[in-house]
Formats: C-alpha cells, sequence, structure tokens
C-alpha cells in the first residue's frame, strides 16, 4: 500500500460511531448556511474591494468577483459530491484520503492550516485594526501602544488580536450549537450593515464613475505602487495592471474574500442529514455571498471613481467622501462585528481538520479526544487557539493573504481531481447529490483553479513548495509509521 494507501468510506464512516470520537449532530441546513455566510462576508466585502479596483481592475472588479464565484461553484459541485458521500469531518483531507491516498490527504491536511489557521490568524490582526480604529473614531479612545500593534513582533505583539482569538476559542468550547447560534446573531448584524451599504450607496452612485468600465492596461489607480507581478508576469506573460489581465490578476486577489464557503463540508460528521444540507449548505452560502459581492462592488465603484477609492477602507470612506459619515461610522461597526464570525468559523474549519487527522492519528491521537458533554474535541480546540493567538499576536502578517489563496486553490485542484479517481475506483457508492459531467467539469474545476493561483506571486509559490516540504518531512517522521492504516498493514 505504502504512501497511497487509501481509507476506504465504509471505514472512514464507521470511525464516526467510536463512542470516545463521536460528534454530535445537531447541525441543519441552515446551519450550514449562515455558517458559510458568516465566514465568507468579511475581509473581502469591506477591504479588497478597494484594491482590487483601485489597483487592478477598475470597475471590472464586478468581473473578477464573478470569475472568482464561478471557480468557487465549480469547486462547490465537487465538495458537495464528496461531503454527500463521506459524510465526516475533515472536508478535502477526509475526500482525499478515501480517494488520491494517505500522503495526499497529508498534504492537504498540512495545506488547510495555510488556508484556516493563518487565515484566522490575519484576519484577527485586522480586525484588532479595525477595533483600534473605530474606539478612536467614535469614543476618542486610544489604545496602549502595549496592546497594539499593526506590524506585531516578538517584542511589542498585539495582545488585542491574540484576546479575541482566545475569546473565539472559548465560545467554540461551548458547544457547536452554541458556536452557531452566536454565528446567526453576528450575521445578521454583518448582512444588516451590508443591505445599509449597498441601499444607501446607491442614491450616491454616478454613472460616469463607470467608465471606462475596463480601464486600459496601464491605466494609473487609487496608488502609485504596483501590486507584485504574478506567476505568469514572472514565466514572461504580459499581463499589466488594468485590462483583462488586471481583471483576472483582481480575481486571483479577491478569491480571498470567498474563502471559507468549503468549511460548511467540514461540519458534515456533525449535521443531521449531510447527504441533502451540506450541498445545500455549500450552494446556499455561496449564492448569497456571490450576489451581495457584486453589488457592493458595483455601489463603491460608482460612488467614487476608480482612481480615487481608498484602499485601506473603501467603503466606509466612499461614504465619507460624499458627508454620509453616519453611515460610515455603521460600516466600521459592522467590519468589527462581522470579522468576529470569520475567525470563529474559520478555526471551527481547522479543528474538524485536525481532529480527522488525529483520528486516524496522523498526528497524536491524544488530540481526538471528544468532550462527552459538549461533544466538542477540547482538546484540538484549545491547542488551535492557543497556537493561532501566538501567531496573531507576534507575527507580522502583511504577506500572508497571497499564502492563504494559494492554499484554498491548490485544496479546489486535489478535491475536484479526487471526484473523478472515486468516480472511477468507486462507481458502486451511494451519491446523494452528483457532479453534473464527470469528468469533463471536475477537469475544468481543477484548470480554473490552477489558472488562478498562475495570477499569484510566484515567491507564494516558492512559500507553498517550502510548506509542504516542511509538511512532508513531519509526515515521513511520525504520520506515515503511526497512522491507522500503517498499524493494519
Amino acid at each position: 500500500m505504502g504512501i497511497f494507501r487509501t481509507k476506504s468510506v465504509e471505514d472512514a464512516i464507521a470511525t464516526t460511531d467510536e463512542p470516545e470520537h463521536r460528534l454530535k449532530k445537531t447541525l441543519g441546513a441552515w446551519d450550514l448556511t449562515v455558517f458559510g455566510v458568516g465566514v465568507v462576508i468579511g475581509t473581502g466585502i469591506f477591504v479588497l474591494t478597494g484594491e482590487a479596483a483601485g489597483t487592478r481592475a477598475g470597475p471590472a472588479v464586478t468581473l473578477s468577483f464573478v470569475i472568482a464565484g464561478v471557480v468557487c461553484a465549480l469547486a462547490a459541485l465537487c465538495y458537495a459530491e464528496f461531503a454527500s458521500t463521506v459524510p465526516v469531518a475533515g472536508s478535502a483531507y477526509t475526500f482525499s484520503y478515501a480517494s488520491l491516498g494517505e500522503v495526499v490527504a497529508w498534504i492537504i491536511g498540512w495545506d488547510l492550516i495555510l488556508e484556516l489557521a493563518l487565515g484566522a490568524a490575519t484576519v484577527a490582526v485586522g480586525w484588532s485594526s479595525y477595533a483600534a480604529d473605530l474606539l478612536s473614531q467614535t469614543l476618542g479612545l486610544h489604545v496602549p501602544d502595549w496592546l497594539y500593534s499593526t506590524e506585531p513582533s516578538p517584542t511589542q505583539p498585539n495582545l488585542i488580536a491574540a484576546a479575541v482569538i482566545l475569546l473565539l476559542t472559548a465560545v467554540l468550547c461551548v458547544g457547536t450549537k452554541t458556536s452557531a447560534r452566536v454565528n446567526a446573531v453576528v450575521v445578521a448584524i454583518k448582512l444588516t450593515v451590508v443591505a445599509v451599504v449597498i441601499v444607501a450607496g446607491l442614491f450616491f452612485v454616478k454613472v460616469s464613475n463607470w467608465s471606462p468600465f475596463v480601464p486600459p492596461t496601464g491605466s494609473r489607480g487609487a496608488v502609485s505602487t504596483p501590486p507584485d507581478p504574478s506567476l505568469w508576469q514572472d514565466l514572461g506573460v504580459p499581463l499589466g495592471t488594468f485590462g483583462l489581465g488586471g481583471v483576472l490578476t483582481a480575481a486571483a486577489l479577491v478569491f480571498f474574500a470567498f474563502i471559507g464557503f468549503d468549511i460548511v463540508a467540514t461540519a458534515a460528521e456533525e449535521t443531521k442529514n449531510p447527504q441533502r444540507d451540506v450541498p445545500r449548505g455549500i450552494f446556499g452560502s455561496l449564492a448569497i455571498c456571490t450576489v451581495l459581492y457584486v453589488l457592493v462592488s458595483l455601489v463603491v465603484t460608482g460612488m467614487v471613481k476608480y482612481d480615487q477609492i481608498s484602499v485601506e477602507a473603501p467603503l466606509a470612506n466612499a461614504f465619507r467622501a460624499v458627508g454620509a459619515d453616519v453611515v460610515a461610522t455603521l460600516i466600521s461597526v459592522g467590519s468589527v462585528v462581522g470579522l468576529l464570525t470569520v475567525m470563529m468559523v474559520l478555526m471551527l474549519g481547522q479543528n474538524r481538520v485536525l481532529f480527522a487527522m488525529a483520528r486516524d492519528r496522523l498526528i497524536p491521537s491524544w488530540f481526538s479526544k471528544v468532550d462527552g458533554r459538549t461533544g466538542v474535541p477540547l482538546r484540538i480546540t484549545a491547542v488551535t487557539g492557543v497556537v493561532v493567538a501566538v501567531v496573531a499576536a507576534v507575527t507580522p502578517i502583511s504577506d500572508l493573504a497571497e499564502m492563504v489563496n494559494i492554499g484554498t486553490l491548490f485544496a479546489f485542484v486535489l478535491v475536484s481531481v479526487g471526484v473523478v479517481v472515486l468516480r472511477r475506483t468507486r462507481p458502486d457508492l451511494p451519491r446523494a447529490f452528483r457532479m453534473p459531467w464527470v469528468p469533463v467539469l471536475p477537469i475544468v474545476s481543477a484548470v480554473l483553479a490552477l489558472v488562478l493561483m498562475g495570477f499569484l506571486p510566484g515567491l507564494s509559490w516558492i512559500r507553498l513548495g517550502i510548506w509542504m516540504l516542511l509538511g512532508l518531512a513531519v509526515y515521513f517522521a511520525y504520520g506515515y509509521r503511526k497512522s491507522r492504516l500503517a498499524r493494519r498493514g
């Protein structure tokens, strides 16, 4: 069997009934949809719209969101088929274990740390900046330097970022259903703010600001410093800023805004009817978020000319520019509140991936113990929370958006390929949801994900390679010898 030994779907499902590893089934389609919306509507809608429009695509950032949404939709079809076939915690990790083999499953689990744990730390640092700015603007309170730093380091940590991570970890330890309720309340506040932005912004839209809709290549945007060149440019493909290349480059950037919809699949094992509800949760959250992103990007680029748009706080500053300071303050509050669920659901997804890996003994099985009262893997939840808090407190995270993006796209590639493999190797499995036009659509999904990866800086690829090599070293030092399948062999 070796490194490509696979864990059968039957074995994967059987492990979910082991008493010490059994998660409580408390979630329905609505809970999953709200989880998806809670994690997706966040940094992308409040921040990335400005950078993508002002430095890469202009008003055509709307098309960039559509392109990113289409890539996610194709990947969502793959996730939906896998989740309805293998309703087990772990998402892409578990799917890969059942189709592509143990070493690939390890690689994807290790890769998901980039998306989930580092993503949560990145959002925590961003959240601390929003919170400090809001306190300063509304209450005139200055956060002491010993509590907060925009460039955290071991000598000047960002304790606010660490504190919010630990607070959300405590919420996750109480139970998944409680986390879902907290998430639902925050999502309601967040969606209300987004609705206000769209409705109020329509009164200030000037159609002339949408012309040219696709600025010509080489146009000067909101900042004079051009974005880092993508891998395609490093390979000699002339893309530049704005034009069609700018639209595609912006799609790779705003892809960060969609990160998290796949976390719905990590909760499959805690869902009452996963075969029906997980696909509904995935597609429902993705559809809602795509529509909102498109509408918000149209409003903000209609309110402010793309070459004058604020990169740091596009929505709030757009309303300040037209004298609507009350709406601008509401947006700042919405940003601070809304990012809480992004961090919480990212950590929930990370906990479930690591829980699945521990249950398979690719990492120490001690982490997979489930608390009998709460139905939560408390050990891995607590450890993950502390680690993410430390990373957020002491690490400058200026380049992590690209790292999170490339990690997620890489997961999409492997899941897309896995659908084709499992259809060929196990055509007998019952599939409550079947992806249409296999193998054509999964191949298209994998290719499009690779194309978007090419629009990320070449340095991101180098970092991904280094991270993967480190992960393989850990796997061969521990997981290869200790896993359940190794003991059976």
